[in-house]
């Protein structure tokens, strides 16, 4: 049997920084993305739908620019999709 341990640091770790708080739905979308095939497939063929439907009923927080983003991107895989959402978020 696996045991899966977390640790917790209260200080800051070298190499480390804490994800930004405006990320926080694009860190959700790819999360479900992950997790759930179904999620997965349409965020990849449908984009708005995936962001219009959110996830087990939670919508995700996204900026207009995020939402224009996700919407616009066109991948047939998630690391595909995900480099691609990079890339245009480092030119905004």
């Amino acid at each position: 049997m696996t045991m899966l341990t977390l640790d917790v640091y209260s200080g800051s770790s070298v190499g480390y920084s804490k994800p930004t708080v405006g990320r926080n739905g694009l860190h959700r979308l790819f999360a479900a993305a992950i997790v759930n095939n179904q999620f997965r497939e349409k965020l990849l063929s449908e984009p708005e739908a995936a962001l219009a439907n959110g996830y087990l009923g939670q919508p995700f927080t996204l900026t207009d620019q995020e939402k224009i983003i996700i919407q616009s991107v066109r991948a047939k895989t998630l690391s595909d999709f995900a480099q691609k959402v990079n890339q245009a978020l480092k030119t905004i």
